[in-house]
């Protein structure tokens, strides 16, 4: 199926029941007095995560949906049935706004949550409501309130662990397939990965993460150019950014380092907050260099990143040093999930520069 991460939706809820203009009519009762009965409550409208669904696809074919009205009140001071709640389900991890006004309505990133997102009308009143003792027979009523319209923008955000950054063909792709079961598209031009691609890493028994690997970043990308910025969204949920460098790219005029700054440049466009997460340097191909080569990349690397950034070599493709960097990984995710409301720093430590 093809993967959709954003729709446009209208949602209505149902419109509260009118009152109702009612009096007694029995036999041998002459002064019956009032007895219009109030109606009932329109239907809200509720958006709920499915851990079952992962794409926004099932919107392209319905647009439009409306919660039950409250029926009108009737005679004998019977209330009219409220309307049914319209639940309406989406993926876990979707980001609701109000198209018009662009206001963050909320985010569902659990199974089983849900958001009000069109609250149903309120009753109206019978004319029995307004009976007293000056007022024995009235003949007013009060309608109901129309219900909540709005239009809604969905937005998919991947919930992953770690996310995967870096330019095409770095071998992100790769490092997702060797580390996880996760089985992307893999093949030697740019642009292999078209949609976001989410894997579970399992290190031990209870010890895991999700980690998604994003569409490239090119020189331009935050102007419009390639893929990766309509995707960058995916990781606003990750606690780790993953920079994959490829060591050796295919173009002899590249430069590894250089393409590190440019997918690092074009971040820093698309949002500072995404660029301030905490961001380790992944050198991919390691098999391509010799060990003196290797060393002074890393060096450079050092010199732009700072050394308080961790840098680490791996071969995704024959699966050395995959396994060191992944516990690592491991080792911040549960530091991150201890203390949620402070991000922790890792400097040095077992699976940095493994050479």
């Amino acid at each position: 199926m093809k993967f959709i991460d954003e729709a446009t939706i209208t949602v209505k809820a149902g419109d509260g029941g009118n009152g109702c203009v009612s009096f007694r009519r029995e036999k041998f009762i002459p002064f019956g007095g009032p007895d219009g009965g109030d109606g009932g409550d329109g239907g809200s409208v509720w958006l709920v995560g499915d851990e079952g669904l992962n794409t926004l696809a099932d919107f392209r074919y319905q647009r439009r949906f409306d919660a039950q009205r409250g029926e009108n009140g009737m005679g004998r001071q019977r209330t009219g049935a409220s309307g049914e709640d319209l639940e309406i389900p989406v993926p876990v991890g979707t980001q609701v706004r109000d198209a018009d006004t662009d206001e963050v309505l909320g985010d569902i990133t659990r199974d089983g949550e849900r958001l009000l997102v069109a609250q149903g009308g309120f009753h109206g009143l019978g004319n029995t409501r307004y009976k007293s003792s000056t007022n024995q027979a009235p003949r007013q009523s009060k309608p109901g309130t129309p219900g909540e319209l709005r239009k809604l923008a969905l937005e998919l955000m991947v919930l992953a662990d770690v996310g995967l950054l870096g330019l095409p063909n770095a071998g992100k792709s790769t490092l997702l397939a060797r580390a996880s079961a996760a089985r992307p598209k893999i093949a030697d031009y740019p642009f292999t990965t078209l949609i976001p691609q989410l894997g579970v890493v399992r290190i031990g028994p209870n010890q895991s993460f999700v980690m998604a690997d994003i569409p490239g970043l090119i020189e331009g990308a935050a102007e419009g150019a390639g893929l990766g910025t309509r995707f960058l969204k995916h990781l606003a949920r990750t606690r780790l950014l993953l920079h994959v460098v490829d060591v050796a790219p295919p173009d002899p005029e590249a430069d590894p380092v250089a393409d590190m700054q440019t997918a690092l440049g074009e971040l820093e466009r698309h949002s500072d907050e995404l660029a301030g997460r905490p961001r380790w340097i992944v050198l991919n191909k390691k098999e391509l260099l010799d060990a003196e080569a290797l060393e002074a990349l890393i060096a450079r690397v050092r010199d732009v990143a700072g050394n308080e950034r961790p840098v680490f070599t791996i071969s995704a493709a024959t699966g050395d040093g995959v396994d060191a960097l992944m516990q690592a990984v491991m080792r911040h995710v549960e530091a991150a999930n201890q203390k949620p409301e402070t991000t922790p720093t890792v400097t040095g430590g077992a699976g940095e520069d493994h050479a």
